[in-house]
This record gives structure tokens, sequence and C-alpha cells, in this order.
């Protein structure tokens, strides 16, 4: 990562673009109370209208409560059922930052795996805004805006670390204001952080973070706790002021999902940290520009019904117990295969749909497209 030219009023944000890069636009107004002038590695001096980095100074009031919108902080963060939920092999998703690497090592055993089932609801990835419902102590109960369930119309809810979480109402004014980063990657990294004291995360999969400058090689996006930081451009797609994802084909579907084969089954999770059946699906969906709900049940009743003898790419299988509970999702590729996120002692992988479903448990297929 090269050195970056900084600190200059372009777009108001105290930011320049790279030699070569595209002028975007910005609706955010810079306030002409100072000028300071700036200097970088570049052979380039630039008068700033703003002190640098004062476009990027959080705006909050320093606390959280209730009816508050705020942003997660950490790489993802998980949201349990209640406070008490966490187990001690869980410490490394409950810190700022998250270690969710070392989580993943910890809980390398199935039965341990699978101890997170009903003390974990969904996570909520790197910039994710939540709706606060409640605080108790050091934890809040929030609701994930993006993830949507008949359990809160504001979002999934959940509690969390409050510490995960962080107001800044100028963060949520450029979400809005600008166009945005999504990362498309697996992982990647923020670098050359600057104009905060927060140290930022490591974005994965699906997170959208605003974006205020770009160059050939990389974007620059603001963080939720302030700040700036630069991403490899090969790592995100970047949409206008508006803009969404083209409308995908079933093999574009599928040949998102097929890069996280071999990830292992995560319950709860959205990221590429691990997934769980629903939270596979809701991701893969949500990476072309399509909401679907997060849980299975509530998926089974999102588009339209289709026979299985007239299955595509990308459409949604559905699984159910004898009371006709849905309990799994998966997503057919094609040639009688689909693609899952089946339980604790497996990973994400490619079955032969029928010989797998040996209970006999499918119970519709439905087509989102």
């Amino acid at each position: 990562m090269r050195t970056r030219i900084a600190v200059s009023a372009a777009l108001g944000l105290g930011l320049v673009f790279g030699a070569g890069a595209p002028a975007l636009s910005s609706n955010l107004s810079a306030p002409a109370t100072a000028s300071t002038k700036a200097s970088a590695t570049a052979s380039t001096n630039l008068s700033a209208a703003v002190t640098p980095g004062q476009e990027l100074e959080p705006i909050t009031d320093g606390k959280i409560s209730k009816g508050d919108t705020a942003y997660v902080d950490v790489t993802v963060a998980t949201l349990w059922k209640d406070p008490k939920s966490p187990r001690t092999v869980d410490k490394p998703a409950l810190g700022k930052p998250v270690d969710l690497d070392k989580w993943n090592k910890d809980l390398a055993g199935t039965e341990v795996r699978r101890g997170l089932t009903g003390k974990a609801d969904t996570q909520a990835t790197y910039g994710s805004q939540v709706t606060v419902l409640e605080t108790k102590g050091d934890w809040t109960k929030v609701a994930v805006t993006d993830q949507s369930t008949p359990k809160n119309k504001k979002g999934y809810p959940g509690w969390l670390p409050t510490k995960q979480i962080v107001e800044n109402d100028r963060f949520g004014k450029l979400k809005k204001d600008q166009p945005r980063a999504v990362v498309k990657a697996k992982k990647t990294e923020l670098e050359g952080v600057e104009f905060t004291k927060d140290t930022g995360a490591d974005p994965s999969f699906n997170v959208e973070l605003p974006l205020i400058a770009q160059d050939v090689e990389d974007v620059r996006v603001a963080l939720p706790g302030g700040g700036a930081a630069w991403i490899d451009v090969k790592d995100v797609n970047v949409f206008d002021i508006g803009e969404k994802p083209k409308k995908p084909s079933g093999d574009d579907l599928v040949k998102t999902a097929k890069q996280f084969d071999g990830l292992r089954y995560l319950w709860a999770g959205v990221s590429a940290y691990g997934f769980d059946c629903s939270g596979f699906t809701y991701s893969i969906y949500r990476a072309h520009g399509i909401d679907i709900p997060r849980d299975s049940g509530d998926q089974a009743k999102a588009g339209k019904k289709v026979s299985s003898k007239n299955l595509k790419p990308g459409d949604l299988l559905f699984f159910s117990t004898s009371s006709g509970t849905v309990h799994h999702v998966g997503m057919y590729i094609g040639g009688g295969k689909m693609i899952h996120s089946p339980n604790a002692s497996k990973t994400v992988y490619v079955v032969d749909w029928k010989k797998w479903d040996k209970g006999n448990e499918f119970s519709g297929a439905r087509r989102i497209l």
C-alpha cells in the first residue's frame, strides 16, 4: 500500500483522489471556517478549507440509549439470546476487537460448536446499522436493520456487548449521501487508517462502507467509528448513490456460493467466518442486491413456489420436520445438486440433494429471481 495524499478540500472530507482517479460527487458541504495547508509524499501541496479529518469526526453524544441508531464497530458482532447466553469458550467473540479466528479454533469440536444452538440468534457485520431496543449494564439489545424477520419490524433482534457498536450520525449521513463500496472478497483489510483513534476492523464479505475517494488501486472508505481507510479495489464492488447491482442469473448466485465451499458451519453465522444454513442463503442473495428474510422458515414464504421437477440454479430447497416446521435450506446449483451449510459437524459443501435427504424431509422449493 503506497502512501496517499491526504487533507484537501476535495469532497469536503479532508481527502483527495490519487492520480488519474475519477471525481465523485458529494452531497456534503465543508464548513469554510478555517484554512489549513497540508502536504504529503506526492509533490502536490493543497490548501484545505477544513482541519484535516474534521469532516470524518463522529457526531455522537457519547452514549448508547434506547431508540438510537448505531453501527457495528467490530469485524462481526454476534447477537445473543440474552446477556447470560455466552459461554467461557465464546469470549473471543465478545471483545473489541473480536478474535474470530481464535473463536473458530476454540470451537473445533462438534459438540462445543453445536452448543451455540439456541444461545446465539444471528450476527451483524462491520458497519451494519442497528436500532437500539434496550440497554442493560454492559449489554445492549439491538435490531439489525438489513435482516428482515417477523420477530421485530425494525430488524433481527438480539443482545451484544455495548462496546461493539457506536453511535455516529455522520457515518449515517455518509451512508446516505455517498457512493458505497461493498466487499466482494471473502475477507479484506483496512490500510492507512487516519483521523481516528478507532483502529477499525477487518471487513469481510458483504460489508458496505461509504466511498469517499478512489484511485486505480484502492478505494477510500469512511469508518463507523470515525476516520477513513483504504481497501484494495479488487476486493470491492463500487456503486453510485442509489445504484443497485444488476439482476443476477442463477449461475451468478451459484458462483458466489461456491467460493465458500469448505467453510465450517456456524450457528447464527452470516459472514465469511461461518454461516448457518439460512445465513448462507441470505448472504448470497444479499451480495447480489436481493434481500430475503434472515431465517429459513421465513425464506420458505419468499419468492414463488416451484416444482422439484422444474428447478433452476439459484432456487432454494427447504426441508421440514414431520410437524411441518422448516429447519433447513439449501441452494440448488443444477444437475440434481445443492450447496448448503448443514450443521455443526459439517462445512459448506455440495451434495446430491435427493440422496442427502434420507429422511424424506423435502418440503418445497422457492424461486426468488
